[in-house]
């Protein structure tokens, strides 16, 4: 099997560095590097141009880390395509138990991400949605069968953050299995900016999509919605009593989630009907072939 790794970077140069070192020293030399840039300014491109070991340098000018993976994949040609944040260095025996994965029964390998929390969920325990069964992973390491990825159409390029739990609630309702195994980690040894974005509108436009375009407008999925709202105002309103937030920012981050939640949950609906096949993705890796500003390939 041939392994593709497309590495997403943006502004990250020295972690850049250390990722394509770790990679080099733990990953068989037919591996394909496949680095997408972009838009940095911190002269990542010169570094990465100076390597050997990276195959393809592709550039692009969108700050959508799922236009970044949707940009790789395109180039890469691998039986396996693996997506690694260029912040991150995979530990030495990631390799070996991504191919054994994937040799085995599941379709879809993933593992820790170590030195930031990007999931505000356990990622080994499988939560159930709509009667599917989902095992969320973090785009920040994973792997696919290439079968799975064609079928997938890659990634949605509506969505700005959480992309891969799109991509997660879509390779169930395909029937792909995903594994989780400890022994394909990556870790950071400088704090990433992961996790939940800060900007509210954008969590919940997010949220309010994916749920109502892979599982429509039930009942259930609106539930889900309302109920993280309420949590989450909720925790806003503790953090006003502990002086962290001003009652105005309260207030603002309030009527975002409100409006991008709407938004989101109407654009999602129409995406549901917009793409009627299993892999509900009417914004994906096929639909446009601009995504490269430009391409440096040594292959």
């Amino acid at each position: 099997m041939k392994l593709s790794v497309v590495v997403s970077t943006l502004n990250d140069r020295e972690q850049l560095l250390s990722c394509l070192d770790g990679l080099a020293a733990r990953t068989p030399d037919s591996t394909e590097v496949i680095v997408v840039n972009g838009p940095s300014s911190d002269g990542t491109t010169g570094v990465v141009r100076d390597r050997t070991d990276v195959d393809v340098l592709v550039e692009i000018s969108e700050r959508n880390p799922n236009v970044s993976r949707n940009a790789g994949l395109e180039t890469a040609t691998g039986d396996i395509v693996a997506f690694l944040d260029g912040t991150y260095e995979v530990e030495p025996g990631w390799y070996d138990a991504l191919t054994e994965t994937i040799a085995g029964d599941a379709s879809v390998a993933t593992g820790p991400v170590t030195g930031d929390q990007r999931l505000d969920v356990d990622p080994r325990t499988p939560r159930t949605i709509a009667g599917r069964r989902v095992r969320l992973f973090d785009g920040a390491n994973v792997a696919f069968d290439r079968t799975v990825l064609d079928a997938l159409e890659g990634f949605d390029e509506y969505l700005e953050v959480d992309g891969a739990r799109d991509c997660a609630h879509r390779v169930a309702g395909l029937g792909f299995e995903v594994e989780w195994t400890g022994e394909m980690a990556v870790r950071s040894d400088v704090g990433a900016d992961g996790g939940r974005s800060d900007d509210w509108g954008t969590v919940y436009r997010s949220l309010s999509y994916r749920l109502s375009k892979n599982y429509g407008p039930r009942p259930t999925v609106v539930a889900r919605i309302l109920g993280s709202a309420i949590r989450d105002g909720l925790t806003g309103a503790r953090r006003i009593g502990s002086g962290d937030v001003a009652p105005t920012e309260w207030v603002a981050n309030g009527l975002a989630v409100v409006a991008n939640a709407a938004g989101g949950f109407r654009d999602g609906v129409l995406a549901r009907y917009t793409d009627r096949s299993a892999q509900r993705n009417p914004n994906g890796v096929s639909v446009r072939h601009d995504r490269a500003v430009r391409v440096y390939d040594r292959r």
